[in-house]
């Protein structure tokens, strides 16, 4: 008969699975900055993190949910830069205008990345939180983190509208059809436009 694992045992476990999801996610992004999400092909990431194709699909049952991963790992990073050092704009817009020029800054840094990232989301029928997450970041830009924001409150969706606008100022970005100068004056004209009421 064999022993249950100990806390201890399975402590280890879980932060070696931990860190064995992050080579993958990691190793995919790789790629991807390098080659588009076409580049993004299940047998060379699982041979650049150093697993087998099975241990692979066991973490991520197909492509998309591994370019989902890799999005949440870019916001992961946005997050934790925000919490480091919060947005100083002197009013609601200037801030929220703050998160996204870093995150476009965060994403142009490897702009095969941002293009195979974009794409990918906006042809994808997977339901990722992403849209969400960073909605909620710029809520809490713009309203300060301590102001509590019930559900049903108007101003997610005007968020979420900024973010989506957002979203389409990268494509033409990723396009060469527009600088990130360009970018900013034209999301500041809008922030200022939709977050009067905040």
């Amino acid at each position: 008969m064999t022993a249950e694992p100990t806390a201890t045992e399975q402590g280890v476990r879980s932060r070696s699975q931990h860190q064995r999801r992050k080579r993958i996610v990691q190793a995919a992004a790789a790629l991807a900055s390098r080659g588009g999400v076409e580049a993004m092909q299940m047998r060379p990431v699982a041979e650049r993190a150093g697993v087998a194709l099975g241990t692979l699909y066991r973490y991520f049952p197909s492509k998309m949910d591994l370019v989902v991963a890799v999005v949440s790992e870019e916001l992961d990073l946005l997050e934790d830069s925000i919490e480091r050092r919060p947005p100083q704009a002197d009013d609601p817009p200037g801030r929220a205008i703050e998160v996204l020029m870093r995150a476009t800054r965060g994403l142009m840094r490897e702009p095969e990345l941002a293009d195979a990232l974009i794409r990918s989301l906006l042809l994808s029928d997977v339901k990722t939180d992403s849209g969400e997450r960073l909605a909620a970041m710029l809520l809490r830009a713009a309203t300060g983190p301590k102001t509590p924001i019930p559900d049903g409150d108007p101003r997610r969706v005007v968020v979420r509208a900024l973010s989506g606008v957002w979203t389409m100022e990268m494509i033409e970005m990723l396009r060469g059809q527009a600088s990130a100068d360009e970018i900013q004056a034209r999301l500041e004209t809008v922030a200022a436009r939709l977050l009067t009421d905040f």
